[in-house]
């Protein structure tokens, strides 16, 4: 593949088969005689996509386009079917507000996990590990089970430990936006700028306009798993906004 390229797919096709047999004996029973258990979800049909190295690159579509799905291919996470191809140039890692995210731990025990778990050695955790507790301003309650936290001193903490990750490719499925309150806000569009964005390839999944807007480069727009267009942002949020309005 050309070193340009750090992601390339083709012919990236997924369909789910969900299976709804009922509660008893009796409607499992018709439901084998009728075939009328199953139903298939086209999740995604024929997608096609170069991104360079370097790019940042938005996915936008309504609930149920299959934007996430997406994504979890691109990680290698579920396969793609008919022959379809995934080639990634670089160490990727999947970044999601949350993923891996243990409520009956401590911030300080999640910290350890999860940021070996997106790569980080024991020895740099504990290096970084009053930085992150500082940056999420959990300075009081580093010991206490996370289940008491707010939501808002939730995701400060996810997000402290997300931005250490280090990769060439950065798949992000809503990761970004609505972290804490106003000032966490301006420190952390900061931080996610200088950390992640920075000569880096970015593909982030997003329902929040003003980040895909300000950040990337190129935007594809998806709809019950087909690609519509792709183009500057300012292009497809323009089509996005049409699409809503004349799409049931």
């Amino acid at each position: 593949m050309d070193k340009s390229i750090a992601i390339k797919l083709e012919n990236i096709n997924k369909t789910f088969t969900l299976h709804d047999r009922g509660n008893t004996i009796r409607d499992r029973f018709f439901s084998l005689i009728t075939g009328k258990a199953s139903r298939k979800i086209h999740a995604l049909q024929n997608v096609n996509l170069e991104i360079k190295q370097g790019e940042f690159f938005g996915i936008v579509g309504r609930n149920g386009s299959g934007k996430s799905t997406l994504i979890q291919i691109m990680n290698k996470a579920i396969p793609p079917e008919n022959g379809g191809r995934v080639t990634l140039n670089g160490k990727t890692i999947r970044l999601a507000l949350g993923m891996g995210f243990n409520t009956e731990l401590t911030a300080r025990q999640n910290i350890m996990l999860n940021a070996s778990v997106l790569g980080m050695t024991i020895k740099e955790i504990k290096s970084k590990m009053d930085e992150m507790i500082a940056f999420a301003e959990l300075e009081d309650f580093v010991d206490t089970p996370v289940k008491f936290y707010s939501s808002g001193m939730k995701s400060k903490l996810m997000f402290s430990i997300a931005v250490n990750a280090e990769a060439d490719i950065f798949l992000m499925d809503e990761f970004f936006g609505g972290v804490g309150d106003q000032s966490f806000k301006e420190k952390a569009d900061k931080v996610f700028h200088d950390r992640l964005v920075k000569g880096k390839t970015i593909v982030h999944v997003s329902h929040q306009m003003n980040t895909i807007k300000q950040y990337c480069d190129r935007v594809m727009l998806l709809d019950k798993g087909k690609v519509v267009k792709i183009g500057t942002p300012d292009e497809i949020l323009d089509e996005f906004d049409n699409y809503k309005e004349t799409k049931p």
